[in-house]
C-alpha cells in the first residue's frame, strides 16, 4: 500500500492529509472539503505546534479493579472511538486526534492505562500486573461501564498491543482497528527466543527493568528516562519541554513503576501473571488472526523496536491496509503525525 507522503509535523501535514478529499484553505483555521460534512476545524495551529492543546477536564470512572481517568472529544451520540496510549506516554498522545475526530462527529474517548495519570486501582490488594490481557481486560471493563457495545480501536505501543488484544479475543467490541507497527500480540513463550544481537540491543531497558538496580533507577529517574526513551524511539521529533512535561506528570501515578516493571519482566518470564488471565494468554499465545478492518500505521523514522510489516500482514484476515507516514516520523505516531493517524481511523471507519 503506497505510503503517505508528508514534509514533518506541520500545519501544511495536516491540510494535506486532514483534507481527506481534496484542498483546503488555511485562514486561521483549517477546513476540511470533499467529503459529507464539508466540517470546519478550528485551531489548526495546533497541529504545528501540539504543546498548545489540552483536554478539557479529566473524568473518572469505576469500571473492573480500576478507576479510571479519561477524557471525552466530540458528541455523546457519535460513533464511539477508543484511543490508547503507550509506555513511556499518555493520553496527551492524542492531544490534536481527538478533536480533529470530534469535530467529525466521532465520540473520541481516551483512558489513562493502569499505572498511569489519575487512573488508580479499587484496592490495594489488587496486583499491580501489567501483562497483555489484564490491560485488555481493563479496556473491556471500561468499555462495560461506559455502556459502548462497539468501538473503533486506535493504538500504539502498548495501546496498539491492547487494540490488538481486543480485536482477537473480543471481535464484537471492536468495529475497527488502527494499529501502529501491525500486529503486536506476543506470549511469554515467544519471548523465551534469543534475538539477534543487534535486535537485542534495542531491548536494553527491557533487560535493565529485569534486575532490581533496573528497578530502583526508574523509580528514582523516570522522568529522565522517559524523556530518553522519546529521544531515542523518535529521534527526529523536536518536541519541546512544555510537551514532555504535560505528559510526565502522568508518571508521577503511585503505581506507574510497579506496572511498568511487572509488564517487561512478565515478558520474559520474570514475573508470574494472574490465574485468571492463563486461558486469555494461552488463546494470545496461538497469534490467532485479527478479523476485524484494520490500517496499520509505521513511522518512516521509528527507533523503537517494531517488527517489518511483512512479517505480520497475513495476521490480517479482513480489510487492510498498510501504510508508511513519511516525514521523519518515529514511534509516538499519533502525536508526531495526527492527521494521518486521524485519516487512518476515518477511513477503517468507512470500510467497516
Amino acid at each position: 500500500m503506497k505510503g503517505l507522503e508528508s514534509n514533518g509535523v506541520s500545519r501544511r501535514r495536516a491540510l494535506e492529509v486532514m483534507g481527506l478529499a481534496g484542498g483546503a484553505a488555511l485562514v486561521g483555521h483549517l477546513r476540511i472539503v470533499g467529503d459529507d460534512t464539508g466540517t470546519t476545524l478550528k485551531r489548526a495551529s495546533s497541529a504545528a505546534n501540539p504543546s498548545n492543546t489540552s483536554f478539557g477536564p479529566v473524568r473518572q470512572i469505576d469500571a473492573g479493579r480500576l478507576n479510571v481517568g479519561y477524557v471525552e472529544v466530540g458528541p455523546a451520540e457519535g460513533r464511539a472511538v477508543v484511543l490508547l496510549h503507550g509506555w513511556p506516554y499518555d493520553i496527551h498522545s492524542y492531544a490534536v486526534v481527538a478533536p480533529l475526530l470530534g469535530s467529525k462527529g466521532y465520540r473520541v474517548i481516551v483512558p489513562y492505562l493502569r499505572g498511569y495519570g489519575t487512573t488508580r486501582f479499587l484496592s490495594s490488594s489488587t496486583p499491580r500486573n501489567g501483562q497483555p490481557a489484564a490491560v485488555a481486560v481493563d479496556t473491556i471493563a471500561f468499555m462495560d461501564a461506559l455502556k459502548i457495545e462497539s468501538a473503533i480501536f486506535g493504538g500504539f505501543d502498548w495501546g496498539a498491543r491492547t487494540g490488538d488484544v481486543v480485536a482477537t479475543l473480543w471481535p464484537d467490541r471492536c468495529r475497527a482497528l488502527v494499529s501502529v507497527s501491525g500486529y503486536l500480540i506476543g506470549s511469554q513463550q515467544a519471548g523465551m527466543f534469543p534475538l539477534p544481537p543487534k535486535a537485542e540491543l534495542q531491548w536494553w531497558y527491557q533487560y535493565y527493568f529485569a534486575t532490581e538496580r533496573g528497578r530502583v533507577g526508574y523509580e528514582k529517574y523516570r522522568r529522565e528516562f522517559a524523556k530518553l526513551i522519546w529521544q531515542l524511539a523518535s529521534p527526529r521529533w523536536s518536541f519541546d519541554d512544555a510537551t514532555f512535561d504535560r505528559s510526565a506528570t502522568s508518571f508521577d501515578n503511585p503505581d506507574h513503576v510497579d506496572v511498568v516493571i511487572h509488564n517487561y519482566r512478565w515478558r520474559l518470564g520474570l514475573a508470574e501473571g494472574e490465574s485468571q488471565f492463563d486461558d486469555l494468554e494461552r488463546q494470545l499465545s496461538a497469534s490467532p488472526a485479527i478479523k476485524v478492518p484494520t490500517v496499520t500505521l509505521e513511522g518512516d523514522a521509528n527507533g523503537a523496536p517494531h517488527p517489518d510489516p511483512s512479517s505480520y500482514a497475513g495476521k490480517f484476515a479482513g480489510w487492510y491496509q498498510h501504510r508508511i507516514v513519511k516525514g521523519g516520523v518515529g514511534h509516538n505516531l499519533p502525536q508526531e503525525a495526527p492527521a494521518e493517524f486521524a485519516k487512518a481511523i476515518i477511513d477503517v471507519d468507512r470500510s467497516s
